[in-house]
């Protein structure tokens, strides 16, 4: 877990460096959003290879090599001022980024019961939010205080440092006995097949992609911008509201996992609950900008962080529908959701600020509008891949997914 707080930790160092990354590299919107939409589209490519070496060769292994992905990246960011040598030192971040996460859900089903596997799940994105947090109020006084490159040379040396007691201390699996073994092109693409073939990983894909995006937007990159010149903020009022974003999505991260744990029948009526509410939440701050009172602001940025956790029930979902051999590989396909869904987002967001940039604030509610594009296509692939997981569980009357003709399936 320590691991993934310093994976989103390097991950989100940008969300509150966006306009400082701007200065440094003399970029605009658009060629600004290329730095985390190269590194997002990068962490969501890896996920199913990720999944699948996670499987393979154990998740210490892909964990270790993450760290130091992270570390010569975040290097890289500190020392280039070129803003090519910038976005390929992000992409470097993005990758070490993508072996994290799908490997801590493989340690998670190898070490604990399945019962307990939901709570786990959760207390994990409350580790990932933790880095987060680091990354919003630290980040910014550091590049106050120190400027950009020894910020930068700071984040690649805790990356480094973690690397050591994750190579002496982290067994895969109780016993330490190896999980490595041969991989074969035909058995990786039998256990893709199989593993996307179950309406259970689909569901948790959708419901990933669904719930997560708009927050992770929002926190990575456009939030702190659209605080600021959308909104008119002073810096530290919109530190304090990414801040707030983080606390509270931790807190709902523990109610979250209780009630998936405990009531995991309720699952998608609760991601389906935090879309819609999140949907409702910016149309009307859309509506009411360029001047959201501050506790209206409050209310949306606590409402966005719904998001993180909910997304976490979609690795629920996968896990069900899936045995312990393929939980990696199901987990990256999941995880390729959201963030596949964040990077269209990003660059949606930033080509409309590069166009409509002379509307000042305007700009800023036109650009977060194109966000209800994806949010219409999740939500209904949400409720269509609902039924069948229901009607698979026999809860419902509707077909499964084997009665549908395989050129049908989407």
């Amino acid at each position: 877990m320590s691991v993934y707080a310093i994976a989103v930790f390097q991950r989100s160092s940008l969300g509150v460096a966006g306009l400082a990354a701007a200065a440094h590299f003399h970029a605009g919107p658009a060629a600004l959003s290329l730095f985390t939409i190269l590194q997002l589209s990068v962490y969501a490519l890896m996920q199913v290879p990720v999944g699948l070496l996670a499987d393979r060769v154990g998740p210490r292994r892909m964990l270790a090599t993450g760290l130091m992905l992270m570390a010569v990246g975040q290097l890289g960011v500190a020392l280039s001022d070129q803003l090519a040598g910038g976005i390929a030192a992000r992409v470097l971040v993005g990758a070490g980024d993508a072996m994290s996460f799908v490997s801590l859900l493989r340690l998670i089903s190898a070490w604990f019961p399945a019962h307990r596997c939901a709570l786990m799940t959760q207390l994990t994105s409350l580790a990932g939010m933790v880095g987060n947090l680091a990354s919003v109020l630290p980040m910014s006084a550091l590049l106050h205080a120190y400027g950009w490159t020894p910020t930068f040379l700071a984040n690649a040396g805790v990356a480094a440092v973690m690397l050591l007691p994750v190579v002496l201390l982290l067994r895969d699996r109780p016993g330490g006995r190896r999980t490595a073994g041969p991989i074969h092109t035909a058995s990786v693409r039998r256990q893709l097949a199989e593993s996307w073939a179950q309406p259970g990983t689909r569901l948790g894909t959708w419901t990933h992609m669904c719930t997560q995006f708009s927050s992770c937007v929002f926190g990575l990159l456009w939030g702190f911008p659209f605080l600021i010149k959308g909104e008119g903020l002073h810096t530290a009022t919109a530190g304090v509201l990414l801040t707030v974003l983080v606390l509270a999505g931790a807190a709902l991260a523990q109610v979250f996992g209780v009630v998936s744990s405990r009531w995991p029948t309720v699952r998608h009526r609760l991601a389906l609950g935090v879309v819609v509410t999140t949907m409702f939440s910016w149309t009307i701050v859309l509506l009411w900008s360029p001047h959201v009172p501050l506790p209206v602001l409050v209310v949306h940025i606590i409402v966005l962080s719904a998001g993180g956790p909910a997304s976490m029930l979609g690795f629920e979902h996968a896990r069900e529908a899936n045995p312990p051999q393929r939980a990696g590989t199901a987990s990256g396909l999941v995880n390729i959701g959201g963030f596949s869904a964040s990077v269209v987002a990003m660059l949606l967001i930033g080509l409309a600020l590069q166009v409509f940039g002379g509307l000042g604030a305007t700009a800023y509610t036109i650009a977060f509008a194109l966000q209800f594009l994806l949010f219409a296509v999740g939500l209904r692939q949400m409720v269509r891949y609902g039924r069948l997981v229901a009607a698979v569980k026999g809860r419902a009357p509707q077909r499964t997914l084997r009665a549908i003709p395989v050129g049908h399936r989407r």
